[in-house]
């Protein structure tokens, strides 16, 4: 990256604690690499809840101004002195991926090389953009859920991306899902090889009619009360229970609860990262896309993915 460009680079910030429509997109420099670093041109700028959320109120460990955005695909403009990526040698031009950045939403950053890898070639870029959030998040519920070959286990918010990410993982190991889903979103689930049923009320009686034995683990990627209420019905072993969402319900009933802010869940999710980048190369992970957005409209992109039901990931294209 020339020296202009990186004149030229802008990003988005929260100044303070709040919604997106309180950001500010601004110029600043991308820092040159040093030793351990690469500085990446964005293509594509993953969107997830989690951006916002993270910015929403004040919590501890977050300083104001603060940049947004936890993932990208993009191409290497620089890279710091006798450093290596993610993925072993790397050379500018090179097409990558970084997750468990922070500043993604920008034309241009400087990050850990550590955080870097090659960019499946399968993928776009804003499908790139948007694999490893919630691919790590679905590698780790069926984790610590200990899911295995041959069991059948439930998932709740089964079209949603963390779940269409947790489906054709689970397919990759033999495992059953039955999926809960709006019946117009039952062909989703059932395209990446879940079971759908609807959820709402008598959720429990159709999930044992079509389950035809033991529901040996539950995953809840939408955090209802029915969600896991549902889960405390159907499965015994409550330390088979994950969450991602209800995290007042985990406490209160005992159940797993995982975040990308805890450390054990970091720690997973960047040991998993280069797994999942090969499962994506070899054809064996996709990414369904709703829309994009430019770059300069984050704050409308997070609008979108309010209404709850977008249809697959969002990209910021700058």
């Amino acid at each position: 990256m020339t020296d202009a460009e990186m004149a030229m680079a802008r990003h988005w910030i929260a100044m303070s604690s709040g919604a997106p429509e309180n950001w500010q997109f601004v110029e600043y420099d991308a820092a040159i690499p040093a030793h351990g670093e690469v500085t990446i041109r964005v293509h594509a700028a993953g969107v997830n809840p989690a951006d916002a959320k993270h910015v929403a109120a004040e919590r501890p460990g977050v300083e104001f101004p603060t940049p947004i955005g936890y993932e990208v695909s993009g191409e290497l403009t620089a890279i710091g002195p006798d450093t290596l990526s993610g993925s072993g040698h790397a050379e500018v031009g090179d097409e990558v991926v970084s997750f468990r950045v922070r500043g993604g939403y920008a034309t241009a950053l400087t990050v850990p090389a550590e955080k870097v890898f090659a960019k499946p070639t399968t993928l776009t870029h804003p499908e790139a953009a948007n694999l490893l959030l919630v691919g790590t998040t679905a590698a780790e519920m069926l984790a610590v859920t200990g899911a295995a070959p041959g069991e059948t286990i439930l998932l709740h918010g089964a079209s949603g991306a963390v779940g269409v990410s947790v489906l054709q993982q689970a397919r990759l190991r033999g495992i059953r899902v039955i999926g809960t889903a709006s019946e117009g979103r039952f062909d989703e689930v059932e395209r990446f090889g879940g079971v759908p049923v609807r959820y709402g009320a008598g959720l429990a009686e159709r999930v044992r009619e079509v389950a035809d034995g033991p529901i040996a683990a539950a995953l809840d990627a939408v955090g209802t009360d029915e969600a896991i209420d549902v889960s405390l019905e159907l499965v015994a072993d409550r330390s088979r229970i994950v969450t991602i969402a209800a995290f007042g319900r985990a406490a209160s009933d005992c159940i797993l609860a995982i975040a990308g802010s805890m450390p054990d869940s970091a720690r997973f999710r960047d040991e998993v990262r280069g797994e999942l980048v090969a499962l994506a190369q070899n054809g064996d992970l996709v990414v369904p896309m709703a829309r994009t957005f430019p770059l300069d409209q984050a704050p409308e992109a997070h609008r979108f993915l309010a209404t709850g039901h977008p249809g697959g990931k969002i990209a910021l294209i700058p």
